[in-house]
């Protein structure tokens, strides 16, 4: 992409009401737009890495057996009311309208009664569990107040996967693979060494769930941290019988702020029971089906990586979900750059193309911001030597490497 063509541009200053990091970044660099408290557009280049985050999180979930689908964002009241989570007594967040008869209208802020509502009609035997299977999703949430940036809003998306099993054991099973599943997205995500497994409240669900909490000074949540066990607990679990029933010792578990970006729960028959999910065994009998969810949010998941790993100079996007690959400069030598920009594109090197009529500084200060994770600079002296400057965004060494074999020269790191 040519950056000269790019509708959007960076800001020097963040909207002076917006608190958190990751938007006052994300909103100077042009990857999105406040609509209003609690609730932003994702614009080309933060679509492009938001896209990449929810690449990365279906391959993990079709790894493990998820099916995806897309289940409607508008609600039918009577399915929630069957299960007592439809009164805002119960569920306080709620986004509620009405129908021109009069009728309830509620936008989704979770999916556990759709979903099992929706599989009725297809599980009726053993035969035909079990099934997991899971969306990208638009949910709504009426918070008191949105300040989180993209990691809190009103309107954002969720991956959540419910698993349908026939009996403990195979949920427990599942469960495991599903933990895995989530180690491996944060990993390749950029952010597997700060993101623990922690112990947290189950709810009504359970006694426990399990949170991945990633240690952040914005982090709203406090942890208790064992990094030798690579484990967690929550404040809002934290005691004496539930460190002693892990194995862990309280000398050893380090207070740390955190953001919880991604949640596992074991549902059980919470919600099979009241909506009738039920399957017939070997003998015939009918039993309910036993659930578990899955969650994460691509957005807050986004967001997160900014705050943790963003520095001084603007935002640090990990390769495997940057915008593009490259950045790459055109320093008075348009000529010679617009030759490299198509033999980078031709190679399948995602580039973005600094053709403006820009100033260096003004270019080398907004590729900080931006954040991609190399950039090469090509000005009038390495046109005429024919060599090129390519620099890691998280590196002060400059590499020359040969115009002629940049390309190569990706292609093989």
């Amino acid at each position: 992409m040519r950056q000269s063509q790019l509708f959007t541009k960076s800001r020097r200053e963040a909207p002076k009401d917006e608190e958190s990091l990751n938007a006052q970044l994300l909103i100077r660099a042009g990857y999105v737009h406040k609509e209003m408290a609690g609730v932003y557009s994702f614009l080309p280049l933060g679509l492009r890495t938001f896209e990449k985050i929810v690449g990365i999180i279906r391959e993990e979930m079709n790894a493990i057996g998820g099916q995806e689908v897309a289940l409607t964002a508008l609600q039918n009241p009577e399915i929630w009311k069957t299960t007592g989570r439809f009164d805002d007594i119960v569920v306080d967040n709620w986004f509620k309208t009405k129908l021109k008869n009069g009728s309830d209208l509620p936008l989704a802020f979770t999916h556990e009664e759709p979903m099992t509502f929706m599989m009725k009609p297809f599980i009726q035997s053993y035969r035909d569990l079990p099934k997991y299977v899971y969306q990208f999703q638009t949910k709504f949430r009426n918070e008191t107040r949105a300040k989180s940036g993209i990691m809190r809003g009103r309107e954002f998306m969720m991956k959540d996967l419910y698993s349908f099993s026939r009996t403990q054991s195979d949920l427990d099973a599942f469960y495991e693979q599903a933990a895995l599943a989530y180690e491996r997205i944060f990993e390749r995500v950029g952010i597997g060494a700060s993101t623990f497994k922690t112990f947290a409240s189950g709810g009504v669900f359970s006694k426990y769930s399990h949170e991945y909490q990633t240690i952040c000074d914005a982090g709203e949540d406090i942890i208790f941290v064992d990094e030798s066990k690579n484990i967690a607990i929550n404040q809002e679990v934290f005691t004496d019988e539930v460190i002693a029933a892990l194995g862990l010792e309280k000398e050893s578990l380090v207070r740390k702020k955190s953001i919880e970006v991604g949640n596992i729960f074991k549902l059980g028959t919470s919600f099979s029971d009241p909506l009738g999910l039920t399957y017939k065994d070997e003998d015939g009998e009918s039993k309910p089906v036993i659930m578990g969810c899955y969650g994460i949010g691509p957005g807050r998941l986004m967001g997160t990586i900014v705050e943790l790993l963003s520095d001084d100079k603007g935002i640090v996007w990990p390769e495997a979900i940057a915008p593009f690959r490259i950045h790459l400069l055109s320093l008075g030598a348009d000529e010679v750059t617009d030759g490299v920009y198509r033999t980078l594109t031709e190679a399948g090197i995602e580039t973005l193309y600094d053709d403006r009529d820009a100033r260096a500084g003004e270019k080398f200060a907004d590729s900080d911001l931006l954040g991609i994770p190399y950039r090469i600079v090509i000005g009038k002296r390495s046109a005429e030597s024919g060599q090129a400057e390519v620099k890691r965004r998280t590196g002060e060494d400059v590499e020359t490497v040969s115009i002629t074999e940049l390309s190569a020269y990706f292609q093989n790191r």
